[in-house]
């Protein structure tokens, strides 16, 4: 995989800087009582420009780079992996790459994902449009369509068991070791209970 052009890295700067201030003013003021406005102003640009990186408020939250760091994981893992090991392998490195400045962050969209009823919804979309991202690889590799019901119902299974294991991070307040659990996750998909 090519890496992104100096256009794209800027843009991904200016995307990330506008949901770390997201981030602080929810953590300061709230999640309801923030307005795009109030993001923008404390990023330094204006309402438009925030529409720019993200369509609505809750995607400043929803949004991450994880997904296309899994994705390309997935893509990277040597070919005689199982599809399991090869979830396991991009799944939690993708997890491994966070810095622990940017694991509070993580945690505290987490947070706001499970308290927040907008959110919430559009947390269940983002982990459904998360399948079918993930399962393209994967059915690739496999040498099948990118939407095979089993690939897709496996992937379904992988994400779930990263659901739970965030949740049980969440509750946790971070106190529990995120690769661990999402390692305890995925092996429970591999062996059963």
């Amino acid at each position: 995989m090519s890496s992104p052009g100096l256009r794209e890295r800027k843009k991904q700067k200016t995307r990330w800087a506008i949901q770390a201030h997201a981030l602080r003013l929810f953590a300061s003021q709230g999640y309801d009582a923030t307005t795009v406005e109030q993001i923008a102003e404390a990023a330094e640009i204006s309402p438009s420009t925030f529409f720019r990186y993200f369509k609505t408020k809750e995607d400043v939250v929803i949004q991450d780079r994880y997904d296309d760091v899994m994705v390309a994981a997935i893509r990277a893992a040597p070919p005689e992996l199982t599809p399991i090991e090869t979830m396991r392998l991009a799944l939690v490195g993708s997890f491994a790459q966070i810095v622990p400045d940017e694991a509070e962050a993580v945690l505290q969209r987490a947070r706001l994902s499970f308290s927040v009823p907008a959110l919430r919804m559009r947390s269940l979309d983002s982990m459904l449009s998360a399948i079918d991202v993930l399962a393209a690889p994967l059915a690739e590799r496999l040498g099948r369509p990118a939407d095979d019901f089993r690939v897709q119902a496996f992937v379904g299974a992988c994400v779930g068991a990263i659901v739970n294991a965030v949740t049980t991070w969440v509750t946790s307040s971070g106190e529990v070791d995120i690769l661990t659990l999402l390692d305890e996750a995925l092996s429970v998909v591999a062996d059963g209970p």
